[in-house]
């Protein structure tokens, strides 16, 4: 029998801006459903006493339960589903109306640097602390005050939040954060800014440097985490170049989940005391420790980038 060619399906629309605001649009109704099916979920678990609102203002100190801890972690992974995931999907499926291609920037298949990739998130954490604690100490002219006080306020009740997700205390539910912390975000996220953004950027400036720093830009500050802005930033670069570089979405999502996860179960081993470093300390990282990060990263990506079949011409 014949092989039949269909005609390639078209995308809804073809403009650049014209998609992203579509996407906008697509990201906002889903956020909208979200909120809607969150307050649902918590209707039907539980009791009337859960107050998210006093989780929040109280962090680690709130009052813990397992049953209000996995309704504060299953709202946070249905938000976050119809935030990030969803729509990214919808506009993939809807508007652009691709197959699995549409997360390719080149056409490469190859998986060689998922062992350096681990390391290099790995190793990358001392650094990315040491920027961290840097960026925590930042101060705004006094003209900005009343930015300044509000950015604070929102990382306050940020930082509360994630020591609630992270006030867990049995096997189980680690196993449940690592899902809504780790595996749910690295997916949604990097589908969403790499697979999608900084895809339709690069095509439409025709410079994927440019396309991958600005998508790292709208990730980091998406977050509303402005005193992590630099960290965040950082790693949303790395997590673009490990896509460029191997041409494999699947790779920065690996990335994503290590540097995630790695941080949930160090800090639930430290709150169990099986070890005692904790990665969520102020304590300051030493600038030599740091920098030692950065060099040992920097060599990490390079044997990925020429583990990646075609990086000659990258």
């Amino acid at each position: 029998m014949a092989e039949i060619h269909l005609p390639r399906t078209q995308p809804l629309v073809s403009g650049t801006w014209s998609a992203l605001l579509i996407l906008i649009g697509i990201i906002l109704i889903g956020m909208a459903i979200g909120s809607i099916l969150g307050v649902g979920l918590l209707t039907l678990i539980g009791d009337g006493d859960f107050n998210l609102n006093e989780i929040i203002a109280a962090g680690a100190t709130a009052a813990y339960d397992a049953e209000s801890w996995l309704r504060v972690i299953l709202l946070q992974a249905v938000y976050h589903l119809f935030s990030f995931l969803i729509p990214a999907l919808v506009f993939w499926k809807l508007v652009e109306r691709k197959g699995t291609e549409a997360f390719n920037l080149q056409n490469r298949n190859s998986y060689a640097g998922l062992v350096p990739i681990f390391f290099l998130t790995i190793v990358l954490m001392p650094f990315t602390g040491m920027i961290s604690e840097w960026n925590e100490s930042m101060i705004l002219p006094d003209s900005l005050s009343g930015i300044e006080a509000w950015m604070k306020e929102n990382e306050l009740t940020l930082a509360n939040l994630t020591e609630y997700f992270l006030s867990f205390q049995t096997i189980g539910q680690l196993l449940i954060a690592v899902v809504v912390i780790a595996i749910i975000p690295a997916i949604g996220e990097e589908v969403l800014f790499r697979g999608i953004l900084q895809r339709k950027l690069a095509e439409h400036w025709a410079n994927v440097h440019l396309a991958i720093w600005v998508s790292a830009f709208i990730f980091s500050v998406i977050h509303f985490q402005f005193y992590g802005f630099f960290p965040r930033l950082f790693l949303g670069a790395m997590f673009g170049y490990l896509y460029f570089w191997t041409g494999r979405l699947a790779m920065a999502i690996f990335a994503h989940f290590v540097n995630n996860a790695v941080t949930v179960v160090l800090m639930w081993m430290y709150r169990q005391k099986m070890i005692d470093v904790d990665i969520a300390s102020s304590q300051s990282v030493p600038v030599w420790t740091g920098l030692l990060s950065l060099v040992a990263a920097l060599w990490l990506l390079r044997i990925v980038y020429k583990s990646t079949p075609g990086s000659a011409a990258a």
